[in-house]
């Protein structure tokens, strides 16, 4: 199946395709801005190359160099107010189009979060485990 195919499975508008893109990437932002050490550049670079190994039709969304939406912010809850609600858009609409692969893009972020965490010299600290539970309540939303 091509790329093209793959992608067209799902039928998804190039503004949707966005919002998958903010979700994860978000995701992984979210992550490395709660790492506190100054230095989030290697959770998110772990993080990121976990959703670019991404694999299926959300895989593809996921490794297209395209638009991500705004994920700015000079604060954690600012950045969070665009992450959370983008979260939640892109599972339920995967969920209404292709269950699976809402299945798919949960899998994808969660093991881009852990990648992420990995990263970090010392592992995880509380506030990124808080941050990962918060994210995976996000993606389980129905």
């Amino acid at each position: 199946m091509s790329v093209a195919t793959t992608a067209a499975a799902l039928s998804l508008s190039a503004d949707e395709k966005a919002t998958l893109r903010t979700a994860a990437y978000g995701a992984v932002s979210l992550l490395a801005a709660v790492d506190g050490t100054g230095q989030p550049g290697k959770i998110a670079a772990h993080g990121s190359m976990a959703l670019y190994a991404g694999t299926g039709p959300v895989g593809h969304v996921l490794a297209e160099k395209a638009k991500v939406h705004d994920l700015s912010g000079k604060s954690v809850a600012e950045i969070a107010d665009k992450v959370f609600p983008a979260l939640t858009e892109a599972v339920a609409l995967l969920a209404e189009r292709n269950p699976a692969e809402a299945e798919n893009f949960r899998a994808i972020v969660l093991l881009a979060l852990e990648s992420g965490a990995h990263a970090r010299k010392g592992g995880a600290t509380p506030v990124m485990a808080d941050m990962t539970a918060r994210i995976a309540a996000a993606l389980s939303t129905k």
